[in-house]
């Protein structure tokens, strides 16, 4: 395992740690909040098959912060140069929640630098575009979760500073169904089965609007369906990596 590295473009610095090695390369985008340790056990199940590159986005994790926080636009342009500059071949974009809205602009933005997006419990719905819902919604969901994800995820929350509000007004200004049909990149929707953040009906928005997008679900999980008992949602991203291989 090389030891993370930070890596900074525009004003702002991602730090990034890499596993294992060859094909695919998957790139692992967290969620508002978060940061790159909350998918230990999924790198776990990807790093045997390909090379796992998980970040802490600007702010987040091990990152500092950066002067000003980042639009979702932003962070996806610090991506694409991270990527451009020190992957040079093609990744299997991985985003879960906010990621997911900055999956979406890398491969907008930066098609090149992506073989694939998976956008893992998307957000943000239209229809819970405030703070109050979105809360809501992520309290209910995280509820029923185990105390280890529980726990795991305040840590994170504690990490992401004093300006995390400030960092979900930026998430919430974003407009992800105003990017979809600009994305011609392979897509797979992957959903937790009790997901209370992102509900069916704007997954399947988000696939009749996407040119090339397919659908899945993970039995007994919701929203954090990367971060608890990560074997189901790996096992999908590994057969949709395949099918991208398989169609090159």
């Amino acid at each position: 395992m090389a030891p993370a590295r930070p890596f900074a473009f525009a004003g702002a610095t991602l730090v990034a740690e890499r596993r294992g090695s060859g094909e695919p390369r998957y790139l692992l985008i967290h969620g508002i909040g978060m940061g790159r340790s909350v998918f230990a056990d999924l790198v776990s199940h990807l790093d045997d098959g390909g090379e796992v590159i998980a970040v802490d986005l600007p702010g987040y994790g091990e990152a500092p912060e950066p002067e000003r926080v980042l639009t979702i636009e932003r962070t996806a342009d610090l991506l694409g140069a991270f990527l451009t500059a020190r992957v040079g071949e093609p990744v299997v974009a991985i985003g879960h929640s906010m990621g997911a809205q900055i999956a979406l602009e890398l491969g907008a933005r930066h098609p090149g630098t992506v073989a694939g997006l998976v956008l893992v419990g998307p957000t943000v719905d239209p229809r819970a575009r405030t703070a109050p819902r979105q809360l809501w919604r992520l309290l209910r969901d995280i509820a029923v979760e185990s105390p280890r994800v529980i726990a795991r995820g305040a840590r994170e929350y504690l990490r992401a500073g004093p300006r995390i509000g400030r960092k979900f007004q930026a998430m919430l200004a974003h407009r992800p169904e105003d990017v979809l049909a600009r994305v011609g990149t392979p897509t797979l929707v992957l959903r937790g089965e009790h997901d209370l953040v992102s509900p069916p009906e704007w997954c399947h928005r988000i696939l009749a609007t996407m040119p090339d997008a397919r659908y899945a679900e993970v039995p007994g999980h919701g929203h954090e369906t990367m971060i608890r008992d990560a074997a189901p949602a790996a096992d999908l991203i590994e057969a949709f990596a395949a099918g991208l291989r398989r169609n090159a």
